[in-house]
This record gives C-alpha cells, sequence and structure tokens, in this order.
C-alpha cells in the first residue's frame, strides 16, 4: 500500500486517513474535499493516476488542516507517531509538514516498529526537519528541489531560513550541492533533485540526469514537484527498484507537462490530466 502524509491549506479540514478519490480537479478523502492544484493534494492527484493506470489500490492519506501556523501538524504527528507502527505501507512519503525535530523523531520511532519497515519518501516540510534531526541517512528518497537542496547541502544552517547565501539557488552548482549533503549525511539513499534538468543521485554520486522534454513555463508553476513526487512514489509502490521508479518519473512527468502545452496561466491541474499520456509514453519506450 501507498500511504501519503501532509497538510492542506484549510482551517478547517479535520484530521482525516482514508483512501483517496479524484473528482474532476478536488481529492476527496471520506467525502472532504479539497483543490489539486498544489501541495499535498497535487501529490496524491499524481500518485491515484498513476495507481489507476497501473491497477493498483488507491493511495491511502492522512490528512490535516493547516495554515502554516503548526497546530494541524502536531495534531497529525501525534496521531502518526501513536499509530504507524500497526499499519501495513509499502510505501510511505511524508510531505508538507510543520518542520518539528522532537515530534519528526517521535514519529520515525514509530516507523521502525513497522513490520515491514516501508520505504521512506520525504518532500517539503517532513525533509526539512529529517535533516534538522540528523536523520536523513533513515530515508530511502528526498525529492528536493534546488533551493531545497541548498538546505541539505549547508552542513551549518539549523533551519531553511538561515541557508547560505552562496549556494542558494544555482542550478549550475547541483553536482557540488547533492557532494556536499552527502559528505555531512544530510541526504536521503537516493536523492531526486527537481530543476531544468532532473538529477538522480547516491552517495557515489549523479547516477542519471533527465532533461527532455523541456518546457520553460512550468519552470514557474508551483506544483510540478508535487506531481513529480507524486508519481515516483506511486511507481516505487509497485515493488520498481526506487532509481528505475525516480527515473520513470522524471520522464512521466515532463511529458504529462509537454502534453499539456504549457502558458504562464496553466495550472497543475491541467498537469495531472496528462499523466496518462506521460505514462503510456515513457513505458512504450521502454518495452
Amino acid at each position: 500500500m501507498l500511504a501519503v502524509v501532509g497538510t492542506v491549506p484549510v482551517p478547517d479540514f479535520p484530521l482525516v486517513t482514508g483512501q483517496v478519490t479524484l473528482n474532476q480537479d478536488l481529492i476527496d478523502i471520506l467525502g472532504y474535499q479539497v483543490s489539486v492544484n498544489r501541495g499535498t493534494p497535487a501529490l496524491l492527484a499524481a500518485a491515484l493516476i498513476v495507481c489507476e493506470v497501473l491497477g493498483q489500490p488507491a493511495p491511502y492519506a492522512y490528512l490535516v488542516g493547516d495554515l502554516g501556523l503548526g497546530e494541524g501538524s502536531r495534531r497529525l504527528y501525534q496521531y502518526l507517531a501513536a499509530n504507524l507502527k500497526k499499519a501495513h505501507i509499502h510505501t510511505l512519503v511524508f510531505h508538507y509538514l510543520q518542520p518539528d525535530v522532537d515530534w519528526h523523531n517521535r514519529v520515525l520511532f514509530a516507523v521502525e516498529e513497522m513490520s515491514p519497515r516501508p520505504i521512506l519518501i520525504a518532500d517539503a516540510g517532513f525533509m526539512y526537519a529529517a535533516k534538522m534531526s540528523g536523520q536523513a541517512s533513515c530515508y530511502d528518497l528526498f525529492t528536493p528541489d534546488v533551493g531545497e537542496l541548498a538546505f541539505l547541502a549547508d552542513e551549518q544552517a539549523p533551519h531553511p531560513f538561515y541557508t547560505r547565501g552562496f549556494i542558494l539557488h544555482q542550478e549550475d552548482r547541483v553536482p557540488e550541492l547533492i557532494a556536499r549533503a552527502y559528505a555531512h549525511d544530510n541526504a536521503a539513499r537516493y536523492l531526486l533533485v527537481k530543476g531544468q534538468q532532473d538529477y538522480l543521485a547516491t552517495r557515489a554520486g549523479i547516477v542519471a540526469t533527465v532533461a527532455h522534454p523541456l518546457e520553460p513555463a512550468l519552470e514557474a508553476l508551483g506544483g510540478t514537484g508535487d506531481t513529480l513526487t507524486g508519481i515516483v512514489a506511486a511507481l516505487a509502490s509497485t515493488g520498481m527498484a526506487i532509481d528505475q521508479a525516480a527515473i520513470m518519473a522524471a520522464r512521466v512527468n515532463r511529458f504529462a507537462g509537454h502534453y499539456a502545452h504549457p502558458t504562464p496561466a496553466t495550472q497543475v491541474a491541467e498537469i495531472i490530466r496528462h499523466i496518462p499520456a506521460g505514462l503510456a509514453q515513457v513505458i512504450g519506450s521502454n518495452l
């Protein structure tokens, strides 16, 4: 089973758990609905579509409302720490939660009691917490963009706000930043770095890059990194090797964007609708 943990920017959205469905451009969980246009709902929508195409069960979600103040995140952390150890999950994705080192560690302790231990993927706030706690190497995959990679690479930064300026947002320095992140044990077993060119790396170095097709209009579109994480998580949940899933996901995400014929006004929901075509393109080319 694929499970996704995250928050939605809706203040009165309760803590809910269950399988998700897609109703046009809305993720539905137990009758609660939220737009898929970015964040954890975009990740869930992308994962759900991949699961449907591949004949896999719909993702299971752990969601709560949080506008960034952390109250919802803390309730979700507490729930996970108490309940995860009893769950049967193949691939577990942590996404937008307010970074909290203490609660992160409690959740990670619960994960270590799961049998079998799931594949662990982290992005956004939970990836920050993993690095801040010194537990990054416990994870199988991080999916940072270049700015997030700069934080992982900065061994002195206790929080993303304090990332040193000399390594911020520099696409041409991605290989150096990857090496720095691993040198200071601030990276997962695999890194899938999202950008103009996507990089898959391990401690040994860069494994692969994906740069085609390139749609410049997507660079300013929020949510495409979320869809990439959702696609790789869904592929990994089928039993596919993480490196293979990451490379395939990067290609699928790019083709989905390409088929959407994006403009500066394009919404990520339009990209999500083209994921089946992206999958068909990539799977067909791998035959």
